[in-house]
């Protein structure tokens, strides 16, 4: 087995030219002149297509702003943020909207399935909303590789929270996007389901090529990636390479959380 490599800042994890998503510069502040909050202070970073990377740090660290930024929920300050070649920085808020729904999956500690429909409608609404035909055999492979066919006919309450989390994974996949983004995706399961889940992101990578970025406080989630990417104070304050949950404890140890 190969050991993590803690590197240092300022050293880009992925050649520009194989970026998924990558940030240049970037800032968000919160507020202004001394009761101003610096969420983000400078923080160039990039996250390589077909990986799976998550992101850590101590509370108040940034990784949920930086997240948000990169996924073009919140705007930053100042810097740059880039979908592959496209600059979400330089995007109006319609044109953003239509970048989500198209090029950009979702999965949240809450599973954000309407009650009033059932699973299959809620996998494919996203896609009917941007005026976009799922592809049919796309779906069934993602269906069957999640385990939900017997289960496309059952309302969110009809669900255990494992598998409404499956069908949050089956509409991020479902328009296959150029990243995936997921924001504490266990949070609000058991060590079970939520491993389940963690396998199913993972795989999802391996076997399909997808980007996923992933925020999580959880030392044993981030061991399901391929990199994790440590932030402090708003700032870069390395990586991991092949983690492990011991690895990444301790990274975290160092930096006081």
């Amino acid at each position: 087995m190969s050991v993590p490599v803690m590197t240092v800042p300022g050293e880009p994890p992925a050649p520009l030219s194989t970026a998924a998503v990558r940030a240049t510069g970037l800032r968000k502040t919160y507020g202004s002149g001394e009761t101003a909050v610096h969420a983000l202070a400078g923080v160039d970073v990039a996250f390589a297509a077909g990986e799976f990377t998550a992101i850590m740090g101590p509370s108040g660290s940034g990784k949920s702003t930086l997240m948000h930024c990169l996924a073009g929920l919140d705007t930053a300050t100042a810097g740059e943020v880039w979908l592959g070649g496209t600059d979400l920085t330089r995007l109006r808020d319609d044109e953003l909207t239509k970048l989500r729904r198209q090029r950009i999956g979702f999965v949240f500690q809450s599973f954000n399935l309407l009650p009033v429909l059932d699973a299959r409608d809620n996998i494919v609404l996203p896609m009917q909303l941007a005026g976009l035909r799922p592809d049919t055999a796309w779906m069934d492979s993602v269906v069957a590789r999640l385990g939900l066919r017997e289960r496309l006919g059952h309302r969110p309450h009809e669900l255990s929270g494992g598998q409404q989390q499956r069908v949050a994974i089956a509409r991020a996949l479902l328009p296959r996007p150029d990243v995936v983004f997921a924001d504490e995706p266990t949070g609000n399961l058991d060590s079970r389901s939520g491993a389940e889940v963690l396998g199913l992101l993972r795989s999802s990578v391996k076997e399909t090529g997808q980007t996923v970025v992933m925020v999580t406080h959880d030392p044993v989630a981030a061991a399901y990636a391929d990199r994790v990417v440590l932030l402090a104070d708003g700032l870069l304050a390395g990586e991991l390479s092949d983690p492990t949950a011991e690895s990444v404890l301790d990274a975290l140890r160092g930096l006081g959380a």
